[in-house]
């Protein structure tokens, strides 16, 4: 499956979507949990001066990584619902 984040008519990245479930897992949780860090340490800045060029190339940087996470879980999501288990 594509990774929904980048558009375009061959995509270049993809998800297994036959991968075990704990790999599809750790791979969601590891990128979430990178941003997460990431903005928890911003957070805690007492300073944090930037343009908005500068804040919205960060955004992108930042919601690449959760996009992919969130495709990884929809992959889990759909995979869970399909198992009669």
């Amino acid at each position: 499956m594509p990774l929904t984040g980048h558009d375009c008519t061959v995509p270049a990245l993809l998800i297994d979507t036959q991968a075990p479930l704990d790999v599809l897992h750790d791979a969601a949780v590891h990128r979430i949990q990178v941003v997460t860090q990431l903005l928890e340490n911003l957070a805690f800045r007492e300073q944090l001066s930037s343009d908005a060029v500068v804040l919205s190339d960060f955004a992108h940087l930042l919601a690449i990584p959760l996009r992919d996470g969130c495709d990884l879980l929809d992959v889990i999501s759909r995979r869970l619902n399909a198992d009669p288990n």
